[in-house]
């Protein structure tokens, strides 16, 4: 019951959700029963325009986007308005697939995907297969950390998989392996990085040093919530770290294609940009899509 109410909670303060509250529960409604008389554990459903994807029961990184059409609507709305064919976007952290579906899916970008747990690898892969996305993306079956090897990661909780610090005890586990985001080809040149890695986004930064050099990088959509405490890690010194690399924080407004600056990180993830007159051209000018009965 709880998880039902963090749900509607959830559905109803979403943008898309709160202009369209019949609409998005219907759409809960339908997906509880569809689920759970379905004899097959995945259902392949529309996402945007002709891209779809396969969910299941308890893949919460996936079937928020069948509640509210995008499940992270701020940062998925600024991807699809930012990136045209042609860019190449990293997705570190994937799980199943969302953003790398939006990516390569609908702006037709070149994506570069690490997802670490096999598991989880394997529906994405599936997702990818799915919509024949096979020449625009580069799946990687590993984590991103400062340094090349192996590592422990939970193994399942969803989209809260995480590397398992020393102070965990009795969670399931599995090892994987550890690279380096610098150790990608030359090739690999990023317009729009995705880092979703449950707290360890440090440790991905101090391997992709070259890479937040690059000129061609313009933004970042990283996941700032407080859970890089688990390994010692504070927020801020991300957020310093990007500021001296002439990075800043901004709010997207995706019905307005606006960027405001922001103050500080947010919550949950945060945007950051560069060159702020190429990024604001991009989403101003970009095609519209429609979801939830929404141009936006």
């Amino acid at each position: 019951m709880n998880a039902i109410k963090r749900t509607l909670g959830f559905i109803l303060s979403h943008p898309l959700g709160k202009k369209h509250p019949v609409k998005a529960i219907w759409r809960f409604v339908w997906w509880q029963v569809q689920s759970r008389l379905s004899k097959s554990k995945f259902i392949v459903k529309p996402f945007i325009g002709d891209v779809r994807f396969y969910a299941a029961k308890r893949l919460s990184g996936i079937t928020g986007n069948i509640y509210t059409g995008l499940h992270e609507f701020h940062d998925m709305a600024f991807l699809l308005h930012f990136l045209k064919p042609g860019d190449t976007f990293f997705d570190i952290g994937a799980n199943v697939g969302s953003y790398t579906l939006l990516a390569s899916g609908i702006t037709k970008a070149n994506s570069v995907t690490l997802e670490p747990v096999k598991a989880t690898f394997d529906i994405l892969s599936r997702n990818i297969m799915l919509n024949n996305l096979q020449d625009k993306v580069k799946l990687i079956n590993a984590g991103a950390g400062a340094a090349a090897g192996m590592i422990k990661f939970s193994a399942d909780e969803d989209t809260g998989n995480h590397v398992v610090s020393e102070d965990e005890t009795g969670k399931k586990t599995v090892e994987v392996p550890l690279i380096t985001i610098d150790s990608l080809p030359d090739e690999y040149q990023p317009m729009l990085i995705k880092i979703d890695v449950e707290g360890f986004e440090t440790e991905v930064l101090k391997g992709m040093t070259t890479i937040l050099d690059s000129p061609a990088l313009k933004a970042i959509i990283i996941e700032l919530n407080g859970s890089g405490a688990r390994y010692g890690f504070k927020d801020i010194d991300i957020h310093n770290l990007l500021l001296s690399k002439s990075f800043n924080a901004y709010y997207y407004d995706p019905f307005k294609r606006q960027l405001k600056s922001a103050p500080s990180y947010g919550t949950h993830n945060t945007i950051y940009c560069r060159d702020l007159s190429f990024v604001r051209d991009r989403v101003e000018n970009a095609g519209a899509f429609k979801i939830m009965g929404e141009s936006i």
